[in-house]
Order: structure tokens, then C-alpha cells, then sequence
């Protein structure tokens, strides 16, 4: 998978750097005392390799790790003061996004509640900072299934329920800020497209925008047909073009790409998996990259550039469907069980995560 536009070797190497160079692995690997679901990157640009992992164990303790890459040995460790119990197993994890390091290092987790972790800033131990709960009628609440954390106002963090609702938190002042039934069925994800606008996935097979300018209104943008109904599991808002959004089908081995400028058709069917697929990934500095992984091992990505319009390469080609047979990917790597997770670091962008089973692997793309 170890494959760039500008190759490894780049122009004027000294032997000794590109000596350097080839001792670095494309792939490293850590494996995790348990079961991996939840996973994400670090945003900042002062830990870089560092990312957050969370186990998938059936009992009420599980727990969160987070690990960092040392460079010098090709060694991903798990630091001991950054390990914490978790009621229940996350189902999403984020660093804030904060690339320049202005806000304190935080890390959101979703399950019962959406928990806000703060890391010292000696990197000595990890606090919950705030438990926020979005049922104002009683202690409990409906599962969370997903949240996002908003790039452009990084006090706005939105989550999806298995009660219909997605709630939008203004995590400055800890209130609601927004709370809406979202759809008829459970919302399974939730992806912010924007300052104020987002759009979430349901089990009742749709893809839905909403303008927190009109809370009272949605764009459906999609909506599952073979069959009808048929739950949608997760969404990715490309945050490069963000014309485009990609949704995964619940047991289906395709990834539809949807232009919102064109509801209800997509743009393209991309089907070279095998089973299942797991996760979806857009490039983070590029707007017609993304990458797929699922119950077949593979990661897969993909080149979108001759989408219709898609970018500039295209030359203003008018939107049409995908060539007949469908798109090929540019790049497949095969891990060792299927993939349940997969992220695509913003601040590093030659650097995928997946997981699987107990592994956690960064590939080099």
C-alpha cells in the first residue's frame, strides 16, 4: 500500500537520508490486550503518530488506551497514565480538532453518554472533564451510536441516537444546543458538512441534511433501494469538496457516493469488496480520494477524480454515471482479519489506521 504520487525517494536524497528512509516501515502494528472497535487519530501537530483506542468488551468496564508511534524504533506504545476505564464500549472516539494546539487536549468518547476526557498537559493522566447527557427527563438515555466534532467551531459536537434524535452540544458552555428528531428509525452516524449545517444516516434508509438556520426542516439526499428501507450505517463528509458524501449500506459490500446537488442518485457504486464493507474514509488533502475497508480484510482506495465535476481534473465534465463494470481501486492492502475501523490522519496525511481483531495497524499510503 505503500504507494505516493511523489514516491519515497524524493529529488536530492543524500545516500545517508534515503538510507533513512527505506530503514522507515510502511506498515507498523500494535496489538491490544482486547478486542478493537472504536479508533482515531490526534489532530494536534505536537503528537504526531499518537492516536486513541477503545476495546469491545461485553461487560460495563471497557477500556480506552492511548498509544503513540516512537519513531526512532518503529515502536507503537501504549503509555500507562493514558489508559482509562469506559462505562461500556465506545462506539466513537475523537481528539478535538485542533490542529495548532490553542485549546487543551481533549478526547470525546460516545456510549451511554458523550464523555469529554482532558489530557495533562505533562501528559501524566487523563481526566473526565464532562458527562454530558442530552435526555433532560431522566438519568438515562438512548445509546449513542456516533458523534462529530466540528472542525470549524470546535466547541460544536453533534451525536446520533438510537431514540431518532441527533443533539448538537455547545461543549463550552455544557447545554444543548440543538435537539432534533432527526429520523423515524435509529440515526447510526452523524458528520458535520460545514459550519452549521449536517447530515446523518438511519436505519430507516435514508441520508438526511440539516441547516441549524431551520431546525425545522431536512434535505433527504438518498434514501436506500434494494431493498427499500434497507438501514444506512455510516457517513462521510468530504471535507475537501464537500459537495459529496458517502454513505455504507448495513451488510452490503458497496460504497455509495452521493453529490447533494443531485438527490437521490449516486454519483457512484463502488464495488470491488467481497463482504461487508465496515468503514469509509475521505482523504483529508485531496478531494477525490477515499478509502473503504471491510469484512473481506481489505482496505481499498479509490481515485474519484473522474466523477462527474468532481474536481478540476475532470474539466467540467457533466455528471454522468460510472463507467459499465464500475471503478477499480488504486490502491488494496490485506490485513489479517476483517476491518472494523478505519481512520485517515488530517495532520498526517500519508497515514491510515485500521483495526482488527486486537490489531492496530498505520499504513503508509
Amino acid at each position: 500500500m505503500a504507494v505516493s504520487d511523489g514516491g519515497a525517494g524524493g529529488g536530492g536524497c543524500t545516500p545517508e537520508e534515503s538510507e533513512e528512509q527505506q530503514k522507515r516501515s510502511e506498515i507498523y502494528t500494535y496489538e491490544a490486550p482486547w478486542h478493537i472497535y472504536a479508533m482515531n487519530w490526534s489532530v494536534r501537530r505536537d503528537k504526531k503518530y499518537r492516536l486513541a483506542i477503545a476495546s469491545l468488551l461485553e461487560q460495563y468496564t471497557n477500556r480506552v488506551e492511548i498509544v503513540q508511534l516512537d519513531d526512532s524504533t518503529g515502536e507503537i506504545r501504549s503509555d500507562p497514565n493514558l489508559c482509562f476505564d469506559h462505562p461500556y464500549p465506545p462506539t466513537k472516539t475523537m481528539f478535538v480538532p485542533d490542529r495548532e494546539c490553542l485549546r487543551p487536549d481533549l478526547l470525546a468518547t460516545s456510549a451511554d453518554f458523550l464523555r469529554i476526557w482532558r489530557i495533562a498537559d505533562d501528559s501524566s493522566r487523563v481526566e473526565l472533564k464532562l458527562l454530558l447527557n442530552g435526555n433532560k427527563n431522566s438519568e438515562f438515555c438512548g445509546p449513542l451510536t456516533s458523534f462529530d466534532w466540528n472542525d470549524t467551531e470546535p466547541r460544536r459536537i453533534g451525536t446520533s441516537s438510537i431514540d431518532t434524535t441527533c443533539t448538537i452540544w455547545d461543549i463550552e458552555r455544557e447545554v444543548v444546543d440543538t435537539q432534533l428528531i432527526a429520523h423515524d428509525k435509529e440515526v447510526y452516524d452523524i458528520a458535520w458538512g460545514g459550519l452549521g449545517v449536517f447530515a446523518s444516516v438511519s436505519a430507516d434508509g435514508s441520508v438526511r441534511v440539516f441547516d441549524l438556520r431551520d431546525k425545522e426542516h431536512s434535505t433527504i439526499i438518498y434514501e436506500s433501494s434494494e431493498p427499500p428501507d434497507t438501514p444506512l450505517v455510516r457517513l462521510g463528509w468530504n471535507k475537501q469538496d464537500p459537495r459529496y458524501m458517502a454513505t455504507i449500506i448495513m451488510d452490503s459490500s458497496k460504497v455509495v457516493v452521493l453529490d447533494i446537488r443531485f438527490p437521490t442518485l449516486p454519483v457512484v457504486e463502488l464495488q470491488r469488496h467481497q463482504s461487508s464493507v465496515n468503514a469509509i474514509a475521505w482523504a483529508p488533502h485531496s478531494s477525490c480520494h477515499i478509502c473503504t475497508a471491510g469484512d473481506d480484510s481489505q482496505a481499498l482506495i479509490w481515485d474519484l477524480s473522474s466523477m462527474g465535476g468532481s474536481t478540476a481534473s475532470s474539466g467540467g465534465k457533466s455528471q454522468q454515471p460510472a463507467a459499465e463494470g464500475g471503478l477499480d481501486p488504486i490502491l488494496a492492502y490485506t490485513a489479517g482479519a476483517e476491518i472494523e475501523q478505519l481512520q485517515w490522519s488530517s495532520s498526517q496525511p500519508d497515514w491510515v489506521a485500521i483495526a482488527f481483531s486486537s490489531k492496530l495497524q498505520i499504513l503508509r499510503v
